[in-house]
């Protein structure tokens, strides 16, 4: 028997409100489809089933919205009950737009596909009852499953085996009662068997039935239930947390990369500071971030204001907000180890790394000669770095006058913020010295003092240029007998290690602030045979 239903037309409460479409296309992020498309192989081999790879394909809030109506009722029109389900359905009422859609069916997977056709559906869900109905271009894909309730869970992810149930069966299986509601997009009527309604109206996140079991049936839904407190900034139910306080060692069981999957959305999310204060308050914080388990206790004022800094961050990406939050409590090189733990990928742990070393670079940045702040305001990750700085300095009370100053000086033209170089390798190759260190050291001198205005000229640094390899042969004799094909190869080395900077690429090729740990500050000249290289850009 259906229960209750709420009209969203009529005599609805003033939370409950349709989403705002926009007619605007997402190119990548939540709204970006990855569409499956079946691989060369199955073209020559039909029983390939198993062959997929994904693209992106950019979505059309509104045809998507429309694909999801139509599915419902091609369902209902060959006779079968058909609803909107979980996440879409709250996002629906919150007035956000859903990021996709599900439908919830008692048609069978065989009969899904009979409906919409062998060729627009992929069983890649089957055994679980879903299936995957793909829509026309924009429009996206909708998941179709057929009720059903699980029954037991031996490894703490995946039901061993399904059934096939009514409706109310199948909500009581969701994770949390805002998730298990159904929506009729014809009679615009919620379905509710889960009193979801009243958390969404209480903004509460609470698990369907006893927690712990739903937490047993998937370890990971711990993890979610604090990534919707940071994402819809509600409250967590006290029964609720008291499970999760009492199995919170249980999410080792889970894999790292699923646990980094939805840490980066929390991290992320608009209630991101409250969120990871209720991971250390839950007991999910030692199994999740190891390194700091231990710093609310030893340093709470730290804790807290790392926390209010991570708040504060206006464009927050996993690096950033994993530097506001770890900052001052671990090294650079403790960070790489704690990227890799969470599976974050090498160019998220290096930014992670570079924004942690050079997080006061820009404190006092007026003041610091120009060939210690240039390569820095030249970085990849430097709106990052300039984005956290400003949340340190509304949080520890100080004015934003250095950081205002590095934002000008990134509007200077190329050829001034990023000069292509006086003195290159090849300037250095008639001087007979041995190529290495002494190479790397003249050219990065060189660099500075033309980043510091004491090198204005070309003729001005081929000057200087002759007082230090003066310099350098009192210092270092001069040993090489090389010929004339060897010192064609070391010139040839050296002028893959010194290329010339190209004004559009100048943020790649910019040597890093002194002290800096990439590779002795890879600037625009690497001596020794290495080729020039930067951080690899996250974009």
């Amino acid at each position: 028997m259906r229960p209750p239903s709420l009209s969203l037309e009529s005599g609805s409460p003033a939370w409950v409100k349709n989403a705002t479409m926009s007619d605007g296309l997402h190119l990548a992020g939540p709204g970006c489809l990855r569409k499956i498309a079946v691989c060369e192989r199955r073209r020559h081999d039909p029983a390939i089933t198993d062959c997929v790879r994904e693209y992106p394909v950019p979505i059309d809030p509104k045809k998507q919205r429309e694909f999801a109506v139509e599915v419902v009722t091609r369902l209902r029109e060959a006779g079968y009950t058909a609803y909107w389900a979980g996440g879409c359905v709250r996002d629906e009422l919150l007035g956000r737009p859903p990021v996709d859609y599900d439908v919830a069916t008692d048609a069978s997977p065989d009969e899904v596909r009979d409906i919409f056709g062998r060729r627009r559906t992929h069983a890649v869900g089957a055994a679980f009852g879903v299936i995957t109905v793909l829509g026309p271009r924009g429009a996206g894909q909708v998941e179709v499953a057929t009720f059903r309730s699980d029954l037991s869970y031996s490894d703490g992810r995946r039901p061993d085996a399904v059934r096939f149930a009514t409706p109310q069966e199948d909500a009581l299986r969701r994770d949390f009662t805002i998730n298990g509601l159904f929506y009729d997009p014809l009679s615009h009527e919620v379905i509710d068997y889960v009193h979801g309604l009243e958390d969404l109206r209480a903004r509460i996140i609470r698990a369907i039935g006893d927690p712990r079991v739903r937490f047993a049936e998937d370890y990971l839904r711990m993890l979610r239930a604090v990534r919707f407190v940071a994402q819809l900034r509600f409250k967590l139910d006290e029964g609720t947390l008291a499970a999760i306080r009492e199995m919170s060692e249980r999410i080792q069981a889970v894999s790292r990369e699923r646990i980094a999957a939805e840490l980066e959305k929390l991290l992320t999310a608009e209630g991101r500071a409250e969120a990871v204060q209720l991971l250390h308050e839950s007991g999910l914080l030692p199994h999740i971030l190891p390194a700091m388990a231990s710093l609310p206790a030893a340093n709470e004022p730290l804790w807290r204001r790392n926390l209010a800094v991570l708040g504060r961050l206006r464009r927050p990406n996993v690096s950033s907000a994993l530097a506001a939050l770890v900052g001052g409590a671990i090294a650079p090189d403790d960070a790489r180890r704690l990227a890799k733990g969470l599976r974050l990928s090498s160019a998220q742990g290096e930014e992670l790394a570079w924004l942690l070393e050079h997080r006061q670079a820009l404190d006092e940045a007026s003041n610091r000669p120009w060939s210690q702040i240039q390569p820095i305001l030249t970085s990849p990750w430097i709106d990052d770095l300039l984005d956290l700085a400003e949340a340190r300095a509304e949080v520890e009370g100080r004015p934003k006058t250095d950081l205002d100053w590095c934002r000008e000086k990134r509007l200077l033209p190329p050829e001034a913020l990023n000069p292509p170089p006086l003195i290159r390798g090849d300037d250095l190759i008639r001087y007979d010295l041995p190529a290495g260190p002494v190479y790397r050291q003249i050219l990065q001198d060189a660099w500075r003092n033309q980043l510091d205005g004491r090198l204005q000229t070309r003729e001005e640094a081929l000057a200087w240029l002759e007082e230090r390899v003066a310099a350098k042969r009192r210092d270092v004799p001069t040993t090489s007998t090389e010929d004339g094909p060897g010192k064609e190869r070391r010139r040839r080395q050296l002028g893959a290690a010194s290329p010339a900077i190209e004004v559009e690429d100048r943020r790649d090729e910019s040597p890093a602030a002194p002290g800096s740990n990439q590779d002795a500050m890879s600037g625009p000249y690497r001596g020794g045979g290495d080729t020039a290289s930067s951080p690899p850009s996250l974009g």
